[in-house]
């Protein structure tokens, strides 16, 4: 993945590297890293990849524009019903769990509106909520154990941050809705993180593990997830930084096929 590609669009890196101290938080790790981008891309990156980086894509079309918003509403359709039910259903706990749900629910509804009317804007007409099948035919039962709800929820959520991620360099060009499209993105990072911790991991992925208790199914939502090359650069041999400590400072892109095949696990 070229992660410099998206960034230089967003903001300038800052200078370069400095040797890590012993016990350094993984944000630490992150702006570390961050910082050695610009010389990466300068100089360390091979000739393929440095063209690359200067190189202008072209711009979408509105109607490609249209067909990537109604490629996430179905994931905020998928999102927002999943939520909806399972705060009818009565499995969240009441108190604190029960009200991150709710704000959470609240917010994948916004998104539903937002996506909603940008389509419509652009002249285009939103898909119809399709009907879904939590169970996956019979595979789970997320409204009746909550361990359950836990693990599809976290599921859905890593799965939309990789997925947004994917699809921001077809909207370059289109600064508005790339900006929003990137703001929905932080949020599905902020769900995915709270809801790994209220099942006692860490808030963020590593290499392409799914977590104790995920079910065998949700794997696909990992895989590519334990990369350690960015920009074209191997950065375990050019920093200090082990395989786990790279993998967790990046999240990978999910392509359009690798999110249809996680979403149609649970169209009825």
């Amino acid at each position: 993945m070229n992660i410099f590609n998206l960034t230089q669009s967003i903001a300038a890196q800052g200078a370069g590297p400095e040797q890590p101290a012993a016990g350094m938080s993984r944000r630490d790790v992150f702006e570390k890293l961050g910082a050695f981008g610009k010389k990466l891309a300068t100089g360390a990156v091979p000739l393929g990849a440095t063209t690359l980086l200067t190189a202008q894509k072209a711009v979408a079309g509105t109607d490609t524009v249209v067909d990537i918003l109604n490629f996430a509403l179905l994931l905020e359709y998928l999102d927002s019903t999943f939520y909806t039910l399972g705060l009818e259903s009565g499995v969240i706990p009441p108190g604190f769990e029960r009200d991150v749900f709710g704000q959470i629910s609240k917010n994948e509804n916004h998104q539903v509106q937002f996506l909603q009317n940008t389509i419509r804007s652009l002249g285009g007409e939103p898909i119809e909520k399709p009907e879904f099948d939590y169970t996956a035919k019979g595979r789970f039962a997320p409204f009746e154990r909550y361990s359950q709800f836990l693990a599809i929820a976290q599921a859905f959520e890593d799965t939309g941050v990789r997925a947004y991620k994917g699809q921001a360099p077809n909207l370059m060009g289109h600064n508005t809705i790339l900006r929003a499209a990137l703001q929905i993105h932080s949020v599905e990072a902020r769900h995915a993180a709270r809801i790994r911790r209220l099942r006692g991991l860490q808030g963020w992925i590593l290499l392409d593990e799914r977590g104790e208790g995920m079910p065998a199914e949700t794997q696909p939502v990992y895989q590519g997830e334990a990369q350690v090359t960015q920009g074209g650069v191997n950065l375990t041999t050019v920093t200090a930084y082990d395989r786990f400590d790279v993998s967790e400072s990046f999240d990978e892109p999910l392509t359009r096929q690798e999110v249809t095949a996680i979403a149609s696990l649970f169209l009825a």
